[in-house]
């Protein structure tokens, strides 16, 4: 991960995976108030889902594991160099047991489909503990580094927190749409200061890396932070409201031709009266 593409791959993976568990959200809500909304609200619907979403979560894990393990100066699966008496790229360890356990969640994902006893709240605790696992992971990974390195990062390991830490309490407030969505503001959060990150530390344009030393950028930081969190406050209710407006405009179809075929049936009983 210590180069810009090494940035940009997770923050790839933790905005799209965002986006996407804010539609699923929104529409498992819109759903549930609307009844009757046929196919798009069926159980066998969202169990197609799950099991998509799980393998798709075993791809994105998985490609983030082999990445680090396996680029040139990668440590190709080996922990300790005996011959050198020293731990081998512990960095690449670090990200790929975050990864690791964020894979558990997709495995999860498809063990419910296969298995009917499985308990829904299990995936839920598994992305909660997999967040805390890279909070806590990230915060032990720039030890002796300079100040911008750290500063940056903390802001990502708050990020990476609060949104665990709502995963956590959604097990006490159970079925709040508000919780959900506000978790999803936190995990695209970290999504796009992981590309922030990169474009600091690692400029794509080959140009020198942030001064460390001055201020004045980590006040920028402090600030273009907040910035990244109310785009993805915005991002979540423009979301929130295309799905909501989608499945109450299909209800609307549904129930105008439902009436047609009432009003049909009626006309036909009203003609062989008649005869």
């Amino acid at each position: 991960m210590g180069s810009f593409r090494g940035h940009a791959l997770p923050g790839t993976f933790f905005i799209i995976m965002g986006i996407w568990w804010t539609i699923k959200c929104t529409l498992k809500y819109a759903c549930k108030k609307h009844k009757r909304t046929s196919y798009l609200g069926s159980k066998a619907l969202f169990h197609r889902i799950d099991i998509v979403e799980g393998i798709t979560i075993i791809c994105m894990a998985l490609t983030g594991m082999l990445g680090e393990q396996f680029v040139t100066e990668g440590p190709h699966l080996a922990l300790y160099n005996y011959k050198e008496g020293q731990w081998v790229q512990l960095l690449s360890w670090h990200h790929s047991t975050m990864y690791f356990f964020f894979g558990l969640v997709g495995v999860a994902n498809i063990l419910r489909f296969i298995i009917n006893s499985f308990p829904i709240s299990l995936i839920k605790l598994l992305l909660s503990n997999a967040l805390f696992v890279e909070a806590f992971i990230l915060y032990n990974h720039t030890h002796g580094r300079e100040v911008l390195d750290i500063f940056v990062h903390q802001l990502l390991v708050l990020a990476v927190f609060v949104a665990a830490l709502i995963g956590f309490l959604e097990f006490f407030v159970r079925n709040n749409v508000i919780v959900e969505l506000l978790q999803m503001t936190f995990i695209l959060l970290q999504g796009s200061w992981f590309w922030q990150i990169g474009f600091v530390l690692y400029p794509p344009s080959g140009g020198p890396a942030w001064d460390s030393m001055d201020h004045d950028n980590i006040m920028f930081l402090s600030i273009c932070f907040c910035w990244h969190y109310t785009l993805h406050i915005v991002i979540v209710g423009v979301i929130y409201a295309f799905v909501t407006w989608l499945v109450k405009s299909r209800l609307k179809r549904f129930c105008s031709s439902e009436v047609g075929l009432l009003k049909n049936t009626e006309r036909e009983q009203e003609s062989e009266e008649e005869m």
